[in-house]
């Protein structure tokens, strides 16, 4: 592998869990990050649940995890705003939890006028959302997602995640929308800094080669695609975004460190 790396990005579903089963040896490896002295945080592009949900959920596998352990990219996206939207009004489109997250965060919400629509995986999506939404944009508001994901892994399949309703409310509006998850390097940024190393320091470990392999590759980070979620091994061949290394499992992983 090269010189040892300084700290692991590691996506979760589909590559330390799936649905609510872990996968296996993944809390083992987080063990054995955490014994060598590598720092890692946990990605994802789920937005639907708070940053507490994923804490209860990998500490109920066995696996440790911290608050500063964790980044969403619902938390990216309120950062984002934070950064380049200070003060807009925001419509939001998301769960419950995601909502109260954002108010939480400063967000300020609206169901009329909104200077920027925010769309996120919401599993309470209705017509009466999409309808407001595709009217705020058609007057000019600014759309912003928090990520690009088609479909979210689940214990028996795949679920229909935020990407098909980017893209409906895109050719709808003409609005053309600020996608802050992965493979936008502003997460893997967000990662480092939560370590304290260089971006370029990064390896990212996930499942998806669209968002966690592309963002890596578009970096010019090292990666390892794990094919316990969504990408084969056949996938990668044909992939214009090339893993580094491709796994069966990030307990696979491992040895490569010398762990």
């Amino acid at each position: 592998m090269g010189l040892r790396p300084r700290a692991f990005a590691l996506d979760m579903d589909g590559t330390v869990y799936r649905g609510d089963e872990p996968i296996p040896g993944a809390a083992g490896f987080v063990a054995a990050l955490a014994d060598g002295g590598i720092p890692y945080v946990f990605l994802t592009n789920n937005s639907s649940r708070g940053v507490g949900h994923y804490l209860r959920k990998l500490r109920g596998m066995g696996i440790s995890a911290a608050k500063e352990n964790v980044l969403t990219s619902a938390t990216a996206t309120f950062r984002y705003l934070d950064s380049h939207e200070k003060g807009s009004r925001v419509m939001l489109l998301g769960t419950p939890e995601f909502e109260a997250e954002a108010r939480e965060a400063g967000i300020d919400a609206v169901d009329t006028d909104p200077d920027v629509v925010l769309l996120s995986f919401d599993r309470t999506i209705t017509y009466a959302k999409i309808n407001a939404a595709y009217r705020a944009l058609r007057a000019g508001a600014r759309f912003v997602a928090t990520h690009p994901d088609d479909l979210c892994p689940a214990e028996d399949g795949y679920d229909i995640d935020v990407g098909p309703f980017i893209r409906m409310l895109e050719s709808m509006t003409g609005a053309k929308a600020t996608v802050v998850g992965k493979p936008n390097p502003l997460m893997l940024e967000m990662a480092a800094g939560a370590m304290g190393v260089a971006p370029r320091d990064v390896v990212m470990v996930g499942d998806r080669l669209y968002t966690d392999i592309r963002m890596a590759a578009e970096a010019g980070n090292e990666s390892f695609l794990v094919l316990t979620g969504e990408a084969t091994e056949g996938d990668a061949a044909v992939s214009e975004w090339k893993p580094t290394h491709v796994v069966g499992s990030v307990a696979d992983i491992a040895p490569y460190l010398g762990l």
